[in-house]
């Protein structure tokens, strides 16, 4: 689960690390009253699961009480990565020195944890790993020990010359390294790490991941997970008992089995066309699931047309197409479809399909051929 900045510097801020007391506002007149209790100027930024706010306009140094109102009025409501932003965090405006990076994340090459510093700090780390892999250092951690104190200094001396400084900036690795292990974190990460003209430092931006199969050990984190419109499809199609993953292409994909589902997207992007999704229906399918799918299916504008890829196993061919009919028979315009159906009960679910017009094939690569042209055609009814 990725957070969104205010709440990994709240994380941060239990842990010790020095943040900014800044306050977050969903209104236009809320960000206004912020920035007069803080103090202008002020920086008001884009609360969203993304990087590169900056770069999309949704970061704003502001030094009046009418900047203010136009730079959150600009920024609440837009979108950025295609997240909508909702939350402008208001911060105190900083005296800037100089930016740095340092990052805890998992090295899965080492199954170690893994300390990342740079002197390269505000800008996209994979940016510099990209063009200055050298300005990177590296440090592996040891869990058994955690980040200890003298090799947080040796790496913070790649950084500093001044002792004050290594010293501050050690404990800040150590603390980050508390946090990133007692939240279970994927990635706790500072961008950028700034030192101020005063000398001091102060974690300007933070971004915290947890990891989702350590979340049973944290339930307080629950309130913390603010889902997106894609997110709440997921989380909806998890109650019903689907895997769902929204995509960018036009075909809608129901499957059963993840084997199948990538198999059936590779094909698709094989033969020229874009997967919608990652639908993933599962073993033992009932017709009320099958029908969730379908509507959860058709919520996303950009399919065009469906393929319906069943291989019955476990997961009945027949109880699929009743899923099916019951799913069209609820919509007032159906999408066009193909369906492929091989395997259990393959031979009543064809007949099921057949008696309200709609024909299978047991050919997967014809059946994604068929739903490729329908998506290009554009046809905007009908079953096929």
């Amino acid at each position: 689960m990725k957070l969104e900045e205010f709440q990994a510097k709240a994380l941060f801020r239990q842990y010790g690390l020095p943040v900014p007391e800044g306050l977050v506002a969903t209104r236009v007149e809320e960000a206004v009253s912020a920035a007069e209790r803080l103090g202008l100027p002020v920086v008001v930024k884009a609360q969203v699961k993304a990087g590169g706010r900056g770069k999309a306009g949704g970061v704003k140094l502001v030094r009046t009480v009418e900047e203010c109102r136009e730079a959150a009025s600009g920024i609440l409501g837009m979108t950025i990565k295609g997240y909508p932003v909702e939350r402008v965090l208001v911060d105190p405006a900083q005296s800037i020195g100089s930016e740095f990076y340092v990052g805890i994340t998992t090295d899965r090459r080492k199954r170690r944890p893994v300390l990342m510093t740079s002197a390269s700090g505000g800008v996209d780390i994979e940016e510099v790993a990209r063009s200055t892999p050298e300005r990177i250092f590296f440090h592996t951690i040891d869990p058994r020990y955690g980040l200890r104190s003298f090799e947080a200094r040796g790496m913070a001396f790649r950084l500093f010359d001044s002792k004050e400084q290594v010293l501050a900036c050690a404990r800040i690795m150590v603390d980050l390294w508390r946090c990133f292990d007692g939240c279970d974190a994927s990635l706790a990460e500072i961008n950028p790490l700034a030192l101020l003209t005063d000398g001091s430092l102060v974690a300007l931006d933070a971004k915290i991941v947890l990891d989702d199969n350590a979340l049973y050990r944290h339930p307080d984190f629950e309130e913390l997970r603010l889902p997106t419109d894609e997110e709440r499809k997921e989380q909806e199609a998890k109650r019903m008992g689907l895997s769902y993953v929204r995509l960018d292409g036009s075909v809608g994909c129901m499957v059963n089995g993840a084997g199948l589902a990538m198999a059936t997207m590779d094909l698709i992007k094989h033969l020229g066309g874009t997967p919608a999704n990652f639908l993933d229906i599962g073993g033992s399918s009932s017709p009320e699931k099958v029908v969730g799918a379908m509507k959860l299916l058709m919520r996303d504008s950009n399919v065009r047309s469906v393929f319906v890829n069943v291989f019955g196993g476990i997961t009945r061919c027949d109880d699929v197409a009743r899923g099916l009919v019951e799913a069209l028979g609820s919509m007032g315009d159906p999408p066009p479809m193909v369906v492929r159906l091989t395997g259990t009960n393959e031979r009543e679910g064809v007949r099921i399909l057949s008696e309200t017009g709609i024909s299978a094939t047991s050919d997967m690569t014809e059946g994604a051929r068929r739903a490729i042209g329908l998506a290009e055609a554009g046809a905007s009814g009908g079953a096929s």
